[in-house]
């Protein structure tokens, strides 16, 4: 059995995970060979042409218009993330694979859709609800465990939400680290989730770490950049804000023994905005962290929402959170990695979070294991040399679909589809359905060829079958 990444390291803790995990599938004799050279030498034998970091930021309900780089506005300040567009790539049609918050994170994890994994809506907090028993099953590939496969140290600093019992812990699915909440949201100040149970870990333990949950995730990631900067890392920086609780970094417990009396909370619009600005802090202080390593020209950053806005603003998007029209998944997406993606540069391709699986494995130099499908698709051609992603199709759970710049919402209980052009129509405010007809029949077939595709029978959630 290979040693793991955890074992090496605590009796030599000068190596990183991914330089362990290469090690591990040595001779013995060569690894000894290997460290008598010293630490050092090991690290300037790593060929200059070493795969690339990934860094994936991942906000929690940000909307279309919440970024200042965006246009709206209404858009609250945000100059980190707005310094980040202006150094790399802003894309104007990327979408979350789904509307709210478990099935976009599967989607990501996968490189597929979330019917396929099982985890088709939200897994919800309260024992009692059926959902509260699915979970992504670690028998899904994943990114990271591909990648890790490949040397990679890999960690996830955040929000989970893909499963609740240890069994769908991130450990299992391809993470060395993981520091965060397994649940949908929890209590910035307490930890708290909103069923009253307390929910931080570390790995698979449960640990009391006082402070501010967006303070939290971007300090261990941070930390986890500096470690691991002379070898390859991915590492996925789930952030929780800026779902709710409405809360800033100064405001009191909501949930837990010491929380506050509800006379003590702010105002949503107020929290809101202070939640939004240690949001923008933290992405500053990640790509800081890259900077300051040294390695951003190696290092790619791809920052996106997972879903349309709860508090805050689609812009001028139709929708929001928990909507399949455009508000409900067209999201701000940003990648820089200086000096191979262009800096100050707009692309308009329809492109979704499914694609970043195939993406880092094409730049990690990764093949996906024969026979298995991914839904998403190779960006690199769009990030690396503003390539335009040929005409697609995309579908968000059987009642939506994109075919180029045409959209097709689908109402089962009146038999029919609303058709827009969101070249001529972004808000989706004129249904053109009787104008096209033929392209409407196309797309209602095509849009129940996926259903089919994703049936029940495939996407049956994973139930938890500990005892």
């Amino acid at each position: 059995m290979r040693p793991t990444s955890g074992t090496l390291r605590s009796a030599l803790p000068g190596l990183g995970p991914g330089s362990l995990r290469k090690m591990a599938t040595l001779s013995l004799v060569t690894a000894a060979a290997i460290l008598s050279t010293g630490v050092d030498e090991c690290k300037a034998k790593q060929p200059a042409s070493s795969p690339p970091n990934i860094v994936v930021i991942l906000a929690d309900d940000l909307g279309y218009g919440d970024l200042g780089c965006y246009g709206h506005p209404d858009a609250l300040p945000t100059p980190h993330l707005d310094r980040l567009a202006e150094q790399g790539m802003r894309l104007t049609d990327f979408h979350s694979s789904g509307n709210v918050c478990s099935p976009t994170r599967a989607g990501l994890l996968t490189g597929r859709y979330q019917q396929r994994a099982g985890v088709p809506g939200v897994i919800n907090a309260d024992p009692r609800h059926e959902s509260h028993r699915w979970g992504l099953d670690p028998k899904e590939v994943t990114f990271p465990e591909l990648l890790r496969e490949a040397g990679y140290a890999t960690a996830i600093f955040g929000k989970w939400h893909l499963g609740y019992t240890r069994n769908f812990n991130p450990v299992h699915h391809g993470f060395d680290e993981f520091r965060g909440y397994v649940s949908g949201n929890i209590d910035y100040q307490s930890h708290y989730d909103r069923m009253g149970t307390y929910d931080w870990w570390d790995g698979l333990k449960l640990v009391k770490e006082p402070g501010y949950t967006t303070h939290l995730i971007t300090k261990h990631a941070v930390r986890f950049i500096r470690e691991n900067k002379d070898w390859p890392f991915c590492v996925y920086v789930a952030h929780e804000a800026v779902h709710a609780p409405w809360q800033g970094p100064n405001d009191p417990p909501q949930r837990g023994p010491n929380r506050a009396p509800r006379a003590r909370r702010l105002p949503m619009k107020v929290a809101f905005k202070a939640m939004m600005t240690e949001l923008d802090k933290g992405v500053g202080d990640v790509v800081d962290a890259v900077d300051r390593a040294g390695i951003a020209d190696r290092t790619l950053v791809f920052f996106f929402s997972d879903n349309g806005p709860a508090g805050g603003s689609a812009g001028p998007l139709r929708g929001r959170k928990g909507s399949d029209w455009e508000g409900g998944h067209r999201v701000p997406a940003i990648a820089r990695w200086p000096g191979t993606i262009a800096a100050g540069v707009v692309n308009k391709s329809l492109t979704i979070s499914l694609d970043l699986m195939p993406t880092m494995l094409k730049l990690a130099d990764v093949k996906v294991p024969a026979g298995h499908q991914l839904d998403g698709v190779d960006l690199s051609p769009v990030l690396l040399e503003n390539r335009h992603v040929s005409d697609r199709q995309l579908f968000w759970n059987g009642r939506a679909m994109r075919d180029g710049p045409w959209k097709l919402m689908w109402f089962d209980k009146a038999n029919q589809g609303r058709l827009y052009n969101l070249d001529h129509d972004l808000g989706e405010q004129h249904d053109i359905s009787d104008n096209h007809p033929e392209r409407v029949r196309r797309m209602a077939a095509a849009l129940a060829d996926w259903r089919r595709d994703t049936n029940p029978k495939t996407s049956t959630p994973k139930k938890d079958t500990q005892k």
